[in-house]
């Protein structure tokens, strides 16, 4: 499955996510949560709290990066829950992709009114 596929099933998914929990106002880890379980139903690999090792240089840190969610290998989703959303979303999500050497990330802010409001692709060499 290519990355765009995955991120058609991952904006539905989210879509249904909110639908059902009555849209915003929930922490981020509950729509993180349903999210993962909303796509691992339709048979999708997700994986949730991910910890990815991070090198500087020759040394490995001691801090890792956590990603929210990582889809089938290819996709990073980043959720949120906030009322204002700030660009810097975007900006984290594009260093964890070039960190990953992955070429697609999506922010889904879940504090919209309408989720399809909230859904950002960030995209590294796509």
């Amino acid at each position: 499955m290519h990355e765009n596929e995955i991120s058609k099933w991952i904006l539905n998914a989210s879509i249904e996510v909110h639908r059902t929990l009555g849209g915003p106002g929930l922490l981020e880890s509950v729509y993180e949560e349903a999210l993962a379980w909303e796509l691992s139903h339709a048979g999708l690999v997700v994986r949730r709290q991910l910890e990815v090792p991070i090198h500087y240089k020759d040394q490995l840190l001691a801090t890792s990066l956590r990603l929210d969610l990582l889809v089938q290998d290819l996709v990073i989703v980043e959720c949120k829950a906030t009322s204002r959303y700030n660009d810097v979303f975007e900006a984290q999500v594009l260093t964890y992709l070039r960190l990953m050497k992955l070429k697609l990330g999506l922010v889904i802010n879940f504090g919209e009114r309408f989720v399809k409001d909230g859904f950002h692709r960030v995209v590294n060499g796509l």
